[in-house]
């Protein structure tokens, strides 16, 4: 089974795109120890996590969505390979163990919508039902921030952090935040891609923040793969 193309994408639940390729091939880049203690976030069809269990690596998965959680476990046993697929919310349900690595291709779109996540209600991200897997408040940041926040703690000794995201959601923000708490960071990918149904429906309102330039008529958004490495 190609690790892009689950057999199985249920409605509703992210089907595997541009972001998912770039973060499975720096997935390839890296050196996986046998039974390397893996962590996938927002797992959604179970696409980068099941690129993941290919190498060997014990892989645990987590979603919001009850349905993603119910299709990456079909994926894993269509696929005959083993996945910790556990609901809640980003880093939560994992709280206190230690991982060899940790990959997220968490929501990032920025949207004009009132932004309801606070620390409260842990929400992880502005959008309802299909839509919480892009719709990240009004900057974009609203499940970036806490995956900075709270991943670092959970990277064993050489552990390392990759994360997919739009330049729209401030890349450099994500940079100075995980370098902060402690992390070497660099961007180790980047691809330009076409806007899809949901950025073409923004661009005006992107425009009018900024996000966009004229150039923005082109309709092209960056994403960028981030390497966080805790040191050993």
């Amino acid at each position: 089974m190609n690790p892009l193309s689950p057999p199985l994408a249920l409605p509703g639940v992210y089907a595997p795109q541009d972001d998912t390729e770039l973060l499975v091939h720096a997935l390839g880049q890296e050196s996986l120890a046998p039974r390397a203690r893996v962590l996938d976030v927002g797992t959604g069809t179970g696409a980068v996590a099941l690129a993941a269990a290919r190498r060997g690596a014990r892989v645990t998965a987590v979603d919001i969505s009850w349905r993603a959680v119910i299709n990456a476990k079909v994926n894993a046993v269509l696929a005959g390979l083993s996945l910790n697929v556990v609901r809640g919310n980003l880093l939560g349900p994992v709280s206190g163990r230690s991982f060899d690595l940790i990959l997220s291709n968490p929501p990032y779109v920025p949207g004009p919508e009132p932004d309801p996540g606070d620390g409260r209600t842990g929400r992880a991200a502005a959008g309802r039902g299909a839509a919480r897997a892009w719709d990240a408040g009004w900057d974009g940041r609203l499940a970036l921030d806490r995956i900075c926040r709270d991943a670092p703690a959970l990277l064993a000794p050489g552990g390392v952090l990759l994360l997919v995201q739009s330049t729209l959601s401030d890349a450099e923000r994500t940079l100075a935040q995980v370098r902060a708490a402690g992390l070497w960071a660099e961007v180790v990918d980047r691809r330009y891609v076409a806007f899809g149904p949901v950025l073409r429906s923004r661009s005006t309102w992107l425009r009018d923040r900024g996000l966009l330039g004229d150039a923005g008529a082109d309709e092209k958004e960056e994403l960028v793969v981030i390497r966080a490495e805790r040191p050993c």
